[in-house]
């Protein structure tokens, strides 16, 4: 939420699994994730503190890194880089 993403192609070579990481929910309280969002100048929207809380961004790896990775593997290719201006959780 707080941190850039990437558009990835796959390669026709490729082949992934997937994996997510939740536990971020004893670490922060879905306000102040809120703050600190609003705070970079990310619009928030949430159905509920708990759901923010629980996809905080420093509960993932580092974006940067894994498609670092998948680039060097041959399993993607990066095509863009976005920045977060809003985040919408249901």
């Amino acid at each position: 939420m707080g941190t850039a993403s990437n558009g990835l192609a796959g390669t026709h070579d490729g082949v992934a699994f997937h994996s997510a990481c939740h536990a971020a929910t004893r670490a922060i309280t879905g306000r102040k994730l809120r703050h600190e969002l609003e705070e970079a100048g990310i619009a928030v929207r949430a159905a509920s503190q708990r759901g923010l809380a629980e996809e905080a961004p420093f509960s993932y790896k580092d974006v940067d890194e894994i498609v670092d990775c998948r680039e060097h593997a041959g399993l993607a290719r990066r095509v863009a880089r976005l920045r977060p201006l809003g985040v919408v959780k249901g």
